[in-house]
């Protein structure tokens, strides 16, 4: 009862979301209001406890806020000042292919972004790059969701790993006790888990640019054809191969803080050179209708950007397309730079702690923010463009109205996921109960114990669904799935397996975070349609898991499961392209 108890929170944003298709800035009040009651009387928190909690999440919220407004502004900017022509008009010179645009869009640029600094910042630059190439803005939203799983676990120069996993299983009697008793050092032990993470990963990852096609053509083609995306076949598998590669390689051989970085500035140089020369490239070029012919779900509340294929641009490409490689430069600077991350990440810190009484806080660390290197841009970009005062003030205040039509969901959604992942008794009581995630987590373990590998990524994205956050889930449920593996007899190195499809999983619960759903849908003009967005990227969160807990069962238990990890992705895109007689 319990364990039912503890998924009401998630079965009513489902609900609300997912099958009603209510906006978020409803479903998520509700799903507040219950997830806030059952932790008062039924998990006994204390009232200081979710009061906290609650303050937690509405300030890590008006965070997010100020990112959805410097992305957007960054957006408005370019747009404003005319930029955007020659952007447009460089991606066509590559290919006119809308599906080989957003592989180098989505699937690599999104990477480089994701390597560098983590935290949703994809949605927050790909997306609205992508809309301003004339994707509907739904397929915006769901292309850079979607893409945000491969490169997640490496995000952020490697967070995810080397403060996730680790926080979760530092400073754990049993942790130690084993990797000890094998002579294996704590750190080498991460970097172990950490490599593990990228194979499985680039088993699983390797085909995520022929998805992407392939729900491109499915959701957004005049055809509705899921078949369609199958031309792109070779050119995907290229792409995926060109990142995953070098991505793997990387995590083995060097460490955790750089696979996506290197994978995806090696993919982009490889896959933009073979587009250009029409390299694997399909041989009939995919569009979408005109805009009028879309339909109305699909279109955003931002302006469309419309660009007249003989318009002469005002810049080069390169000076056009300046503002993203500055972004670019400074997040990799900031995060790899070691003194001038520690001076940013100590120096215009605001901080909240213990709030009221309790041992939650909230530290916004200004500087370090995308949202700074996103507003510092859009200022720098006003004096590349030469721009006056009528077309700054426009974009500014349209992305003004961007970050304020987004608030509701956001100052409701993670106040919610704050006080879920902080429920439950203090230890000290006579009968502490746990918190609603790892009542969760436990329930799964008693449940499916002998086929654990199969299950242990959703465990991580069950996680990363609640907290929208990879590391969150890691420090949540690393120690969890490392303790599920040694009851079931698995040994250290066995272990680390169970612990790296948490990982995976993790990074592909980020493709159904309501958190990262709201955040994206902001970001392209897309508020209240967040259910919609869910109901696709679900699919392929579904079939991400399914992979990789599969290729975790052939890994631990036996080779012969790498035969189920062949067929599973046959007869899923076989299933979704038998689906088009019926949807035609």
């Amino acid at each position: 009862m319990l364990t039912f108890l503890a998924l009401l929170p998630i079965l009513v944003v489902f609900i609300l979301l997912v099958v009603m298709r209510l906006p978020a800035k409803i479903a998520m009040p509700v799903a507040y209001v219950a997830t806030a009651l059952l932790s008062l009387f039924v998990w006994q928190t204390a009232g200081n406890q979710v009061a906290a909690a609650t303050i937690n999440g509405v300030l890590t919220a008006v965070n997010v806020l100020f990112i959805v407004f410097a992305a957007v502004l960054l957006l408005n900017t370019i747009k404003e000042s005319g930029a955007i022509v020659a952007i447009r008009q460089g991606f066509m010179g590559i290919s006119p292919d809308r599906r080989v645009q957003m592989i180098i869009v989505a699937w690599l640029f999104g990477s480089l972004i994701e390597g560098s600094t983590g935290w949703g910042t994809p949605s927050a630059v790909g997306a609205p790059l992508l809309l301003a190439l004339g994707f509907p803005a739904m397929a915006c939203v769901m292309a850079i969701l979607i893409i945000q799983s491969t490169p997640v676990s490496y995000g952020a120069v490697g967070t995810p790993i080397l403060i996730g996993v680790k926080s979760g299983l530092d400073n754990k009697d049993d942790v130690a006790s084993a990797i000890g008793s094998q002579g294996i050092d704590f750190m080498q032990y991460i970097i172990q888990i950490g490599a593990n993470v990228g194979f499985i990963h680039a088993v699983v990852g390797t085909l995520v640019p022929l998805l992407l096609c392939c729900f491109l053509t499915k959701f957004f083609g005049e055809k509705r054809s899921f078949r369609q995306g199958f031309e792109a076949l070779p050119f995907a598998i290229f792409a995926g191969l060109a990142f995953t590669i070098p991505y793997y390689l990387t995590a083995k051989f060097v460490g955790p803080e750089l696979p996506s970085l290197v994978g995806s500035i090696i993919g982009l140089g490889i896959v933009i050179t073979a587009a250009k020369k029409g390299f694997l490239t399909p041989k009939t070029t995919f569009d979408f209708a005109h805009r009028d012919n879309w339909e109305e779900e699909w279109k955003g509340t931002l302006p469309a950007t419309t660009v007249d294929a003989n318009e002469v641009s005002k810049f080069s490409t390169l000076k056009a397309f300046s503002p993203y490689l500055i972004v670019i430069g400074i997040l990799i600077a900031t995060r790899t730079i070691a003194p001038l991350k520690a001076f940013l990440t100590s120096h215009g810190v605001i901080s909240f702690k213990e709030i009221l009484g309790t041992s939650i806080k909230n530290d916004t660390q200004l500087l370090y923010s995308p949202a700074t290197v996103l507003l510092l841009v859009s200022i720098i970009s006003i004096f590349i463009f030469g721009m006056k005062g009528d077309a700054i003030k426009k974009s500014w205040s349209a992305s003004g109205k961007t970050m304020i039509a987004a608030a509701p969901a956001l100052l409701f959604s993670i106040p919610m996921v704050q006080v879920f992942i902080n429920s439950g008794t203090p230890p000290d009581v006579a009968e502490p109960i746990l918190a609603m995630p790892k009542v969760l987590a436990a329930g799964a373990a008693d449940l499916f114990e002998g086929a654990w590998p199969l299950f242990a990524p959703w465990i991580g994205a069950l996680g990363a669904f609640i907290a929208g956050s990879n590391t969150v889930s890691n420090m949540m449920f690393s120690h969890f799935q490392w303790s599920t593996a040694s009851q079931i007899g698995l040994d250290v190195n066995d272990a680390s397996n169970v612990v790296a499809l948490q990982a995976v999983g993790g990074a592909a619960g980020n493709m159904i975070s309501v958190h990262n759903v709201v955040a994206a849908c902001a970001v392209v003009g897309m508020v209240n349609r967040e259910g919609l967005i869910i109901r696709k990227t679900l699919i392929a969160m579904t079939y991400y898991a399914i992979q990789a807990g599969l290729v975790g069962l052939a890994l631990i238990f036996n080779p012969i499961w790498w035969i189920g990890a062949v067929i599973w992705p046959l007869a899923f895109f076989g299933f979704m392209a038998s689906l088009d007689k019926k949807t035609a």
